[in-house]
């Protein structure tokens, strides 16, 4: 019968003992893969043409005015994220890290309210309040009065300030334009980001990264943002897509009218 015994320093009180914590750390890692940690996935979100349509139902509905049709795209873009309940795990988490196309972040920081129910009320008001203030912003840059201009806007069930800019655009370009008959965009399919206060004040929103990846699939070759997140932007920026960082509503318009006559267009 052929001997089985195993060589001494492996049957050493110091090997068991360094076998039996590696056997634990492995454990303890097995463990951890599978906790769920306090943290949110993000990734790319829609786009919505606020020239256009989505869901099939016209993004602005505008009376009182006479309205344009204009050609180009101004797309408002988005970012998508796991449910406020739902907890990433490590491993899960290590893919997004190395993954361009995802991100993690702390829930706190994407759902503050904790409850999903509060969660979505808190996102859907601010919805609202973005389209009053875009209203507002673009009416007033026109000299318009709101007392004789509505503006109706309709995008579904997506929530959150950040479509304010492009909103604001959308009207201006459907009530007039470059102001001298043609379209604000040129044609082109310009995409942004940033919320817009009732005087036109472009505002940070953050996801600026993922945002710039959701513009270039959905073919726009321009971005425009928040002036403050020009950082941010250039992380992964996708090939081909022109960063444009604007301050106010006016800023905006300035920086379209520059793309389409050769000027002098901002950079980040």
């Amino acid at each position: 019968m052929p001997d089985t015994k195993l060589p001494p320093a492996l049957t050493a009180p110091r090997t068991r003992a360094l076998a039996l914590c590696g056997a634990l750390i492995a454990a303890l890692f097995g463990v951890a893969a599978f906790v769920p940690l306090p943290y949110t996935l993000t990734w790319p979100g829609v786009t919505a043409d606020t020239l256009g349509s989505y869901q099939d139902k016209p993004v602005l509905t505008i009376t009182g005015a006479p309205v344009r049709t204009p050609s180009g795209e101004l797309r408002m873009v988005t970012i998508s994220a796991t449910n406020p309940g739902e907890k990433t795990t490590f491993w899960r988490s290590l893919r997004a890290w190395f993954d361009q196309d995802e991100a993690i972040r702390p829930t706190e920081t994407v759902y503050p309210q904790g409850d999903p129910a509060k969660a979505e009320e808190v996102t859907a008001q601010q919805m609202v309040e973005s389209q009053d203030s875009a209203t507002a912003a673009a009416l007033s840059y026109l000299h318009l009065s709101p007392d004789q201009v509505k503006v109706k806007v309709d995008l579904g069930d997506i929530g959150g300030p950040s479509a304010g800019q492009m909103l604001a655009l959308g009207i201006v370009d459907k009530l007039a334009g470059d102001g001298k008959g043609g379209d604000l965009t040129g044609g082109l399919k310009v995409a942004g980001t940033g919320t817009i206060d009732d005087q036109g004040a472009v505002g940070a929103v953050g996801g600026v990264p993922l945002k710039t990846q959701a513009a270039a699939r959905d073919g726009a070759t321009v971005f425009l943002l928040p002036k403050d997140e020009c950082a941010d932007a250039k992380v992964n920026t996708p090939a081909g897509l022109r960063l444009v960082p604007v301050g106010t509503l006016g800023e905006a318009v300035s920086a379209l009218d520059a793309l389409r006559t050769g000027g002098a267009v901002p950079s980040c």
